[in-house]
């Protein structure tokens, strides 16, 4: 058996899967006492055919065959048996994870550090995660890994982040995220609904391998979106 797919025809005829080689009837035919013809006559019909396996080794046969055998329906391709792998994956967009959080009482400030990261990360949100498919004699395995995340912070800023980013905790307030935030200077008020709309669109980097070949495939199609309120700092003036 070949290792890894071959063309359905080549000049050497067309690929039987039954027979495991590429398929041409002789023309001429061979004559009727070559032993091609396994003791028939040419006036029993059928005809001699050229059998020949290119993998793993070069070989060349001459058989004789009732009915010429059904060509070799086409199978999907080594990338396409990938894709089939990565739905198995089952691939999610990110929990946002944000400080200024997420709710009515929680306001951030114009000119302090917001954080975002993905929350609860694991395998279908930010990786590794592996899986392999198979169609017919192809099998691919497939690992995918979060490359980036973009996130649109709805002031018309875009930030890119390599990796989940760093959760916020109660003992970073007021210094910056070490790899993934921003700083607005304008408060969302006059926005829809007076807050800015955050999105983080997930950029995976799948690498597979299978059937002699290998490739990467890049998926940014994933994203999930939050709306956070930013206003500005009030000063208690007394007298």
């Amino acid at each position: 058996m070949p290792a890894g797919p071959v063309p359905c025809t080549s000049d050497l005829g067309y690929w039987s899967a039954a027979l495991q080689c590429y398929i041409k009837v002789l023309d001429p035919q061979p004559d009727a006492s070559d032993p091609a013809w396994d003791g028939r006559s040419p006036d029993d019909g059928g005809a001699v055919y050229g059998c020949h396996q290119p993998l793993p080794i070069d070989v060349s046969v001459y058989i004789w065959l009732q009915n010429p055998p059904p060509a070799a329906a086409a199978g999907p391709s080594p990338r396409e048996v990938a894709e089939m792998a990565i739905d198995k994956m089952h691939l999610q967009a990110i929990e946002i994870g944000i400080v200024p959080e997420p709710r009515p009482d929680h306001v951030g400030i114009v000119g302090q550090p917001v954080w975002m990261w993905a929350a609860d990360p694991g395998p279908a949100t930010v990786g590794p995660v592996t899986a392999s498919a198979s169609a017919g004699a192809i099998t691919v395995t497939a690992t995918a890994q979060i490359h980036r995340i973009t996130w649109t912070m709805g002031d018309g800023a875009t930030i890119e982040c390599r990796g989940p980013g760093t959760p916020f905790t109660d003992a970073s307030a007021g210094t910056p995220s070490p790899d993934c935030g921003h700083v607005y200077k304008t408060s969302s008020a006059g926005r829809p609904g007076d807050k800015f709309t955050v999105t983080a669109t997930s950029d995976w980097a799948i690498e597979w391998e299978g059937a002699g070949q290998t490739g990467t495939i890049r998926m940014d199609a994933l994203q999930r979106s939050v709306q956070i309120a930013v206003g500005e700092a009030q000063v208690l003036v007394t007298s």
